[in-house]
C-alpha cells in the first residue's frame, strides 16, 4: 500500500518554478482542508451530523462535475494525462488505471458507505471536540494505513512501525485525562480514522479499474443519500438549522471538495510525490491553527507535545511508505 501519490511519467524534469509553485497549490489545499474542521465545528453547533453532512456532500458532488467535464475534455486532446485520487480528507493517490475502465456505480456506493460512516463518525466527534484535536487525530489515518494493510498481504517498513510508535503516545497526550479516560468527542474521532484509513484501501483496490474523478463525485453521492437517510431515521428534526449552518456547508462542499479537490490534481502533475503527501499532511497544523485564530481554541503544552509526537509519526510513516514503494 502507498501513502504517499506516485509520480506521473514526466519526459523532463518541471521547471523549478514550476515545481514550487505546485507545491504552494498542494499546502493551500491543505489549508482548506484543515480549516475545514473548523467549519465541521461550527456546522455542528446548528445542525445534527447526518443533516450536515447529506447537505455538504451533496454539494461537494456537485461541484465535482466542472472539474471531471474539464477533464474529460483534456484527455481527448491528451489520452495519456493521468490524474492522482484525491483521496479525503488528506489526499493520497494509488496508482492510475491500468486496465478496461469498468462502471464506476458499484464502486461507487460501496467507498461511499465508508465514507458514510467515517463521515458520520467524525462530525458526530467533533461536536464535543475541537478542531485542533479532530485533525490531528483524524491524521492518523495516515499511520493505519499500512497498518491495516497488513490483513491483505501488504508490507510494512521499519519506518512506518517508527511512525505508530510516535503517534500513540502523542494521541495519549492529546486526548487522554489524567485518570485514562478519553473524551467521547476524541474516541468517535479515533474511530473514523481507522474508516478514513480503511477508505483508502478499499480505493486502491478499485481505481486501477474504475475513473478516479466520477468515482470520487458518486462516492460523494451515495455519502449524501446515506447520510440523508440517517438523518430522517435518528434526527428529530432534519435539517434545522441550515441556515444559520449555510456558510459552513457550503465551504465543506465548495471549497473543501471542489475547490480543494481541483487544486490537488492540478498541482499534483507537477509535484514530487514525496512532498505532496507530506504538504497535504500538514492540513492537521492548519485545523489546530484555524481552530485557535477562528473558534479561540488552545491546546495546552501537554496537547501540544502530543500533537508535535503524532506531526513526526505521521511524516515518519509516510517516508516509510515512499521507501517501500520504491523498493
Amino acid at each position: 500500500m502507498q501513502a504517499a501519490p506516485p509520480e506521473a511519467p514526466r519526459t523532463s524534469a518541471p521547471d523549478p518554478a514550476v515545481r514550487t509553485r505546485a507545491n504552494l497549490l498542494l499546502v493551500l489545499t491543505a489549508a482548506i482542508w484543515g480549516f475545514g474542521f473548523v467549519a465541521q465545528r461550527l456546522g455542528a453547533e446548528h445542525m445534527g451530523a447526518m443533516s450536515f453532512n447529506a447537505a455538504r456532500f451533496a454539494i461537494g458532488a456537485v461541484s465535482l462535475l466542472p472539474l471531471i467535464w474539464w477533464l474529460v475534455r483534456h484527455r481527448r486532446r491528451s489520452p495519456e494525462t493521468v490524474v492522482a485520487y484525491p483521496g479525503p480528507p488528506a489526499g493520497e493517490a494509488p496508482a492510475p488505471m491500468s486496465r478496461t475502465p469498468r462502471s464506476p456505480y458499484l464502486p461507487g456506493l460501496v467507498t461511499g458507505a465508508v465514507i458514510f460512516t467515517a463521515a458520520s463518525l467524525q462530525q458526530l466527534g467533533i461536536a464535543s471536540t475541537t478542531a485542533g484535536k479532530a485533525g490531528f487525530i483524524t491524521g492518523l489515518y495516515i499511520v493505519l494505513v499500512p497498518v491495516l494493510g497488513l490483513a491483505l498481504g501488504h508490507r510494512a517498513t521499519v519506518a512506518i512501525w517508527m511512525g505508530l510508535a510516535l503517534a500513540v503516545p502523542g494521541l495519549y497526550l492529546l486526548s487522554m485525562t489524567k485518570d485514562f479516560t478519553i473524551a467521547t468527542g476524541d474516541l468517535l474521532v479515533l474511530v473514523s480514522a481507522f474508516f478514513w484509513a480503511a477508505h483508502i484501501l478499499v480505493i486502491d483496490h478499485y481505481v486501477e479499474t474504475v475513473d478516479a474523478l466520477q468515482l470520487s463525485a458518486l462516492q460523494f453521492a451515495a455519502c449524501a443519500l446515506l447520510s440523508t437517510g440517517a438523518a430522517f431515521l435518528f434526527e428529530a428534526a432534519p435539517f434545522t438549522g441550515l441556515g444559520p449552518a449555510l456558510g459552513a456547508v457550503l465551504y465543506g462542499g465548495v471549497l473543501a471538495v471542489g475547490m480543494a479537490y481541483t487544486l490537488q490534481v492540478v498541482a499534483q502533475r507537477d509535484a514530487k510525490a514525496s512532498h505532496a503527501a507530506m504538504l497535504l499532511s500538514l492540513e492537521a497544523v492548519f485545523g489546530a491553527l484555524g481552530g485557535w485564530l477562528i473558534l479561540g481554541e488552545v491546546l495546552s503544552p501537554r496537547m501540544l507535545l502530543g500533537c508535535a509526537l503524532m506531526m513526526a509519526g505521521i511524516l515518519v510513516s509516510l517516508r516509510g511508505t515512499e521507501i517501500s514503494a520504491e523498493s
